[in-house]
């Protein structure tokens, strides 16, 4: 019979931290004991009923596969790494999932002086103009979206619950609390190295990026959730306008089917 070589500590050559960071994706994204919704491997029809079986309906805190945390990871990480100064924030944060996975890797870099800003209206989606964005109007009245989705709103207090369930919450996460046209021009917000925004509809990813693109300090990464979504929603558009107004050229690069970034170049 064959031998079977069983591992020791010394071959193993992860550390804890990424030991914990690891498990918490997994347990931020409920994918310990079954695999989560993928845009990548399901169809549209399929995925969106994994969706709401597992993260709606579900206990999962965010709603974003593992390959964006990773993303998200990667770049703070490097932000880290490469001296580039700011704080990170998430624009549309749901149950609060993604942006306690940023805080808790700036906590394992000990990158205590960097913020995470926390930024949702807590209220659900803001509804479309409906001649000037049809098709996310459209998306917004739906059955789907009015009840089951509940145009993703979750309390304030509930995502801040959710930051102190993992003992990151703290004076280094702050909440902005309203919709981004309003919070976001008078934040208190100097630099920032990472930009997450996850604000689905053209309007709010749009506002996102007047407000807060031109803190981002060289090196720094900006992530886009919905870019490669065009069936419901013109993020894409905001995005290509917005770039093409400032004269961004940097490659956008994939994450995934839906979730893009780039990097400011230096």
């Amino acid at each position: 019979m064959a031998s079977v070589t069983i591992p020791t500590h010394h071959d193993i050559h992860i550390s804890p931290s990424q030991l914990y960071l690891d498990l918490l994706k997994s347990v931020l994204t409920d994918t310990v004991f079954e695999m989560g919704p993928d845009p990548d491997t399901l169809s549209a029809a399929s995925y969106v009923q994994r969706l709401v079986e597992h993260c709606i309906k579900g206990r999962a805190l965010t709603m974003v596969p593992r390959t964006r945390l990773d993303n998200i990871q990667n770049c703070i990480e490097d932000v880290i790494a490469n001296n580039v100064p700011g704080d990170v924030i998430e624009a549309g944060v749901w149950r609060g999932g993604t942006a306690i996975f940023m805080k808790a890797v700036l906590t394992v870099h000990k990158s205590v002086h960097r913020r995470v800003w926390v930024a949702d209206s807590f209220e659900g989606l803001p509804a479309p103009n409906a001649n000037l964005h049809p098709i996310e109007s459209k998306a917004h009245e739906s059955k789907l979206m009015r009840d089951v989705y509940h145009h993703f709103a979750v309390d304030a207090d509930e995502a801040r619950e959710n930051f102190r369930r993992f003992g990151l919450l703290d004076d280094g996460v702050q909440f902005l609390e309203g919709w981004f046209k309003d919070t976001l021009p008078s934040a208190p917000i100097d630099r920032l190295s990472v930009i997450r925004l996850d604000g689905d509809y053209y309007d709010s990813t749009m506002d996102c990026l007047v407000s807060l693109y031109h803190k981002l300090s060289p090196g720094g990464y900006c992530v886009i959730d919905d870019y490669g979504q065009d069936d419901w929603t013109y993020c894409r558009k905001a995005v290509d306008e917005f770039r093409s107004k400032h004269a961004i050229s940097e490659p956008i690069i994939r994450v995934d089917s839906t979730c893009h970034f780039w990097q400011r170049g230096r």
